[in-house]
C-alpha cells in the first residue's frame, strides 16, 4: 500500500483506469509478470525475498497508476508503513513460469488500512496468498495518524479479505531464543523510506535458520525501523508441529530494542 495518500492540503486525483480483473469477486488490480532467473533460488523457483518484492511491486504499481505514488506520498509528507504480515505458500513458481500478481485494498479502521495479495498461476490457481496491515504516518510528526475517507477512495471500494490459517494478532517470543551473528545495516537494504526495506527483514531472518528448509507461511510483525549502520542481531527459537517446525525470529537493535519479529512455518526432509 505504498503511496495512497492524499496530501496536507492537497485533493487526491481521481484513480485512473488500471489493470484489473473480477476474478472469484473480487476486484484486484493486477499485473503479469513471469519468473526470472534474477528472481529464483537455488532450486529454480522464485524466492522468498522475489514473492515480496512481488507483493510490494503491485501495490507500489497501484499507486502509481491512481496518480498517488512514491513521488506523491514525499509532497504529502505521509506514507504507509507495514505493521504486519502473514504470507501463506502453496507452491513455489518455478523460472520462465507466467503469473498474475493482484492485490486489493480491504477495509481500513483508526490509522490501519488492509490489504490483501495474491500471485496467481496460467492455471489461475492463487499459489500464494497474503493479507497485510499497514499503519498511516505523518512524516513531519513523525506520528501515526487516523485514516480519512480520501485516503483510500483511489483504490474503489474495499473488496472481500481472504480467508487464511488463524494465527495471533501479534507474534509470541519465547524466551528461548538464541542469538546468531550481528547483521550490519548496509545501503542495499534501505529503500526509498530511508530505512530498511520490509522483504529484507524477512531475508535475515530466513539466513538465520538452516538452510535447506522450504518455507510454507511466513508471518511479520515490523516494531521499529532501522537505518543505514544499525547492527541488528537475530535471535531464534525453533519448536516442532506436526509434519513441520516453527522458527521465531527476532531481529534486535544494539541497544535490545525489537526492530521486527518473524515467524516461520518450514518442511524439510525430515517432516515430509
Amino acid at each position: 500500500m505504498n503511496g495512497i495518500i492524499p496530501g496536507r492540503d492537497m485533493e487526491a486525483p481521481a484513480a485512473k483506469a488500471a489493470s484489473r480483473s473480477r476474478e472469484n469477486e473480487v476486484d484486484m488490480y493486477t499485473f503479469n509478470s513471469r519468473v526470472r532467473y534474477s528472481e529464483t533460488d537455488e532450486g529454480g523457483c522464485l524466492s522468498v525475498s522475489g514473492i515480496i518484492n512481488y507483493m510490494q511491486d503491485c501495490s507500489t504499481f497501484q499507486s502509481e497508476d491512481c496518480g498517488v505514488g512514491v513521488g506523491y506520498l514525499e509532497a504529502s509528507h505521509k506514507a504507509w508503513l507495514l505493521s504486519s504480515w502473514q504470507i501463506m505458500i502453496d507452491r513455489y513458481p518455478r523460472l520462465g513460469e507466467r503469473l498474475a500478481v493482484g492485490t486489493w485494498h480491504c477495509a481500513s479502521k483508526g490509522i490501519y488500512g488492509y490489504r490483501n495479495f495474491v500471485l496467481r498461476d496460467e492455471e489461475g490457481t492463487d499459489v500464494v496468498r497474503a493479507e497485510s496491515l499497514w499503519f498511516l504516518y505523518d512524516t513531519d510528526k513523525n506520528v501515526p495518524i487516523r485514516v480519512q475517507p480520501g485516503d483510500t477512495a483511489p483504490y474503489g471500494e474495499p473488496e472481500p479479505r481472504l480467508v487464511l490459517s488463524p494465527c495471533p494478532r501479534k507474534i509470541p517470543v519465547p524466551g528461548d531464543c538464541e542469538a546468531g551473528e550481528p547483521i550490519v545495516v548496509a545501503r542495499h537494504h534501505i529503500d526509498t523510506n530511508h530505512h530498511v526495506n520490509n522483504a529484507q527483514y524477512v531475508e535475515m531472518a530466513r539466513e538465520a535458520i538452516p538452510e535447506g528448509l522450504v518455507i510454507k507461511e511466513l508471518r511479520a510483525d515490523y516494531k521499529k525501523a532501522a537505518v543505514l549502520g544499525d547492527v541488528l542481531t537475530p535471535r531464534v527459537s525453533m519448536a516442532r508441529g506436526k509434519d513441520c517446525r516453527e522458527w521465531t525470529v527476532v531481529l534486535e537493535g544494539s541497544t535490545g530494542e525489537t526492530c521486527a519479529v518473524v515467524w516461520l512455518m518450514t518442511k524439510g526432509q525430515e517432516e515430509d
